[in-house]
C-alpha cells in the first residue's frame, strides 16, 4: 500500500517574511506522513537585483531572465531562500534537504521556445525523476525544492514554482498517494476577488470552464487551475488551493476534482 505524501507549494511572499515563514514552517512540520515543500522567492530576487544594480524586467507578470538575472535567481532561490527554509525546518526536527532541479538530476528541461516574447533563460520541464526523489523521501528526508531546473548541458533555467510543484507531484504519484496543495495569500478560489469569504469549496472542469468564460476566474488563477487539473489527470490524488495559514486544516480552501 502506498504511503500518503503532501506536497506544499508556497509563494515567495510567504517564505520571504520572517513571521509568515515561521508560521508556515510550524504548520508544515506538523503535517502527518511524508511531505515535500516547493517555494518561490521572486521578491527577494528583485530586491537582490536592485542591490546589485541589475534591472528587473517583467512582461505580463513574468520575469525576463537575462544571464545576469539568472545568476541572481540561482543565488537567491537555490541559496538564500532555500537554505533559510531548510535551516528553519531543521530547527523544528525535520530532516530537510534543499534541492534545485540540477541536484540528483531530479528536474531537467529546455529553454522555452521564443514565440512572441523572449523570456531569456526560462525553462520548461521535460522530465521529473520521481524515483530518485522517492528514494530520499523513503529515508525520511524532506525535499525543499527551489524553482530552478537545468538543461543537462550545464545551464540552469528559471522555472515557475507552480510548474515545479505540479511536475514533482505527478512524478511522485506512482510511489505515493499525493495531495498537492497550492498555498497563496487568499483562502482559495474566490467568486468575488474582493471578498475572502466567497471561497468556492469545489472546482470541477465544467465549473472551471463556466467561471473562466464569465470572468470570475481570471489572471494567474487560470494557469494554477490548469496545472491542478493536469496533475489530477496524471495520477495525483487530490489538489487543494488554500491560504498558507490553513495548512493545519486542509478541509478548507478550494478542492479541485475531476
Amino acid at each position: 500500500m502506498k504511503q500518503n505524501l503532501t506536497l506544499i507549494k508556497v509563494g515567495g511572499k510567504i517564505v520571504e517574511q520572517p513571521a509568515s515563514l515561521a508560521s508556515l514552517l510550524d504548520d508544515f512540520a506538523h503535517i502527518d506522513g511524508q511531505k515535500v515543500l516547493v517555494h518561490g522567492g521572486g521578491r527577494s530576487a528583485t530586491a537582490m537585483a536592485t542591490r546589485l544594480g541589475v534591472e528587473t524586467v517583467m512582461i505580463e507578470g513574468r520575469r525576463v531572465t537575462t544571464p545576469e538575472m539568472l545568476e541572481i535567481v540561482t543565488m537567491v532561490y537555490g541559496g538564500l531562500v532555500n537554505k533559510n527554509i531548510v535551516a528553519g525546518l531543521q530547527a523544528r526536527g525535520i530532516n530537510a534537504l534543499g534541492l534545485t532541479g540540477a541536484d540528483m538530476n531530479v528536474l531537467t528541461g529546455h529553454k522555452r521556445d521564443v514565440k512572441t516574447v523572449d523570456y531569456g533563460m526560462v525553462g520548461d520541464v521535460d522530465r521529473a525523476d520521481g524515483s530518485r526523489l522517492a528514494s530520499l523521501i523513503e529515508t525520511d528526508v524532506v525535499p525543499v525544492m527551489a524553482p530552478l531546473i537545468h538543461d543537462a548541458k550545464g545551464n540552469m533555467l528559471n522555472t515557475n514554482a507552480d510548474t515545479i510543484a505540479g511536475e514533482t507531484a505527478k512524478a511522485l504519484s506512482p510511489f505515493f498517494n499525493v495531495t498537492l496543495v497550492f498555498c497563496f495569500e487568499k483562502p482559495g478560489v474566490l467568486s468575488d476577488e474582493n471578498d475572502d469569504n466567497s471561497v468556492i469549496p469545489l472546482m470541477t472542469p465544467d465549473m472551471f470552464r463556466q467561471l473562466t468564460e464569465s470572468g470570475v476566474v481570471c489572471g494567474g488563477m487560470i494557469p494554477k487551475l490548469t496545472n491542478a487539473f493536469e496533475a489530477l489527470r496524471s495520477g495525483v490524488g487530490e489538489v487543494i488551493i488554500t491560504s498558507a495559514d490553513s495548512l493545519s486544516d486542509l478541509s478548507k480552501g478550494t478542492h479541485v476534482r475531476l
